[in-house]
């Protein structure tokens, strides 16, 4: 298996199973969060960084382009702006259009991986603006799917701790 079979099937199972949890979500239930202490998300704000947390980033590492606004980098942001508390932090208007987001940022990520070559994904090292560790591009990209299945797995958290009745084959999509 190469870096782009490996990647494409990293980028369409996790959005898979990512899209069925969100599918479970109710509007109503967007500004539930686990606790008014300790940083957490609201469903809304999670939901909005799911459709981001991916293909967005995978293109930041490609390109050079990052989303930022017109002749901002990333190091010219402080810490507070970096990595901002929840409470900062957008949320989604509805699960509608959650979906809809999280399929955009899935093409993002797929078409992102097919424009790298093989050789780059293999060898190419890729700092991040938030870890400088020298780490070669294919693997920077598959932290990327690992961030989305990680807010994933945080979503099938807040789906059972709602009362909903997921199980361990909804979190792995079996």
């Amino acid at each position: 298996m190469n870096w782009h079979q490996l990647l494409r099937a990293e980028i369409e199972t996790t959005f898979a199973v990512t899209d069925k949890l969100m599918a479970r979500i109710r509007d109503e239930s967007l500004d539930w969060k686990p606790s008014a202490e300790n940083n957490w998300m609201t469903t809304g704000q999670l939901l909005k960084h799911l459709t981001e947390a991916c293909g967005a980033a995978c293109r930041g590492f490609i390109t050079g382009d990052w989303g930022l606004p017109e002749g901002v980098k990333w190091e010219d942001l402080p810490p507070s702006e970096m990595l901002p508390p929840a409470e900062k932090l957008p949320a989604i208007g509805s699960v509608a259009e959650a979906r809809r987001l999280l399929e955009r940022d899935r093409i993002l990520a797929l078409q992102m991986v097919d424009t790298c070559s093989e050789e780059d994904l293999a060898e190419k090292i890729t700092p991040a603006p938030w870890d400088p560790t020298p780490i070669v591009l294919g693997h920077r990209l598959l932290q990327m799917v690992d961030h989305l299945r990680q807010h994933k797995g945080q979503l099938f958290y807040y789906l059972k701790l709602q009362g909903h009745p997921v199980d361990t084959g909804d979190l792995y999509g079996v």
